[in-house]
């Protein structure tokens, strides 16, 4: 997948001691810098919950179809579809949604490779602007 414009924000937390899945999946969104305090009801993390098990089914879901089963206005949905999709964690299939692969650790690894490819860049920036620099100093 080609590197769009992205917003990615890694929130390091301490992860819960607990083996609740419930907790431990908010956790993991919440790491991400995906689901925040302004979230009460947790619509973006059921939303969430509800793409990856689409996905496990590769089952794309439309926006009026996740609003339906968390009864959620499509507005609302489709505020938190964007969200995601700005981190580059979903994809679009049909006019329906799904997150870019079906496990989590793929899901990270997928992130991991475009902040990679993305820090490869800024570091060749980096390198062409301390030339400039150094030459400006003469």
């Amino acid at each position: 997948m080609a590197i769009q414009d992205r917003r990615i924000t890694f929130v390091i937390e301490r992860r819960p001691t607990s083996c609740d899945l419930n907790e431990s999946m908010q956790w993991f969104g919440k790491s991400l810098g995906l689901f925040g305090n302004r979230d009460r009801d947790k619509s973006c993390y059921r939303i969430f919950v509800e793409l990856l098990k689409a996905t496990k089914r590769d089952d794309p879901l439309s926006s009026d179809a996740i609003g339906f089963r968390l009864s959620l206005s499509r507005g609302t949905v489709m505020h938190h579809i964007n969200v995601l999709m700005d981190r580059g964690l979903v994809i679009t299939r049909r006019n329906a949604y799904l997150l870019r692969t079906d496990t989590l650790d793929a899901l990270l690894s997928e992130v991991e490779r475009d902040f990679q490819a993305h820090m490869t860049k800024m570091r060749e920036a980096a390198r062409e602007m301390d030339k400039k620099l150094e030459g400006a100093d003469s």
